[in-house]
């Protein structure tokens, strides 16, 4: 369970990273946190890649079509340009991000923002993915949440890409992704 820092006197910015498989719960996640951040009145933006239009092209969409308003973008230092005078910053789909998006989160925590990324931490074939693994390493907070394995039923960490397309980037759903643990995941890889 994620518990929200205690912020002293003066504003302090910080790092979290959601991360995990397709269908872990990642943007489900990350709307939640930034919900709560608006309820409590503080002054949120969110974005995504401009490349991610599966569910809307402009809100930030869970699997279970919860959603909340974002902000499209093609390059990450965008994010700097449009968070002037904001306290909370959210990232979905990070992995789909430039590197330089560590960076720019880095300068948002160190002007106190808190910043809230959700992304996958591994691509289909189990590798580490974009900018996340480099988030993980300089984050404040890491929650890594998992799905249900599709051929057996344990806890799924991997996305097993189930079309035969080879290409780094796959927007896709049900119909290309299902979540696989470890030992599913590499005896499909080996077959």
């Amino acid at each position: 369970m994620f518990i929200e820092p205690v912020t002293g006197i003066g504003r302090k910015g910080w790092i979290e990273v959601v991360c995990g498989s397709m269908f872990s719960g990642k943007t489900e996640e990350l709307i939640r946190r930034l919900k709560r951040a608006q309820i409590a009145n503080k002054r949120v933006e969110i974005f995504k890649p401009s490349i991610d239009i599966r569910y809307d092209e402009i809100n930030v969409v869970s699997h279970n079509a919860n959603s909340i308003r974002s902000t499209p973008i093609t390059h990450s230092a965008n994010i700097l340009l449009m968070s002037e005078g904001v306290d909370v910053v959210g990232v979905d789909e990070a992995q789909f991000l430039d590197a330089e998006l560590p960076s720019v989160c880095e300068q948002l925590a160190q002007k106190g923002i808190r910043v809230i990324i959700a992304g996958l931490d591994m691509d289909f074939e189990g590798r580490p993915f974009g900018p996340v693994p480099q988030l993980l390493a300089i984050a404040d907070y890491i929650t890594k949440v998992h799905a249900i394995c599709m051929k057996c039923g344990d806890i799924a960490h991997f996305s097993y890409r189930t079309s035969l397309d080879k290409n780094k980037i796959l927007l896709g759903e049900k119909e290309s992704y299902e979540p696989r643990c470890r030992t599913c995941f590499y005896k499909s890889e080996s077959a």
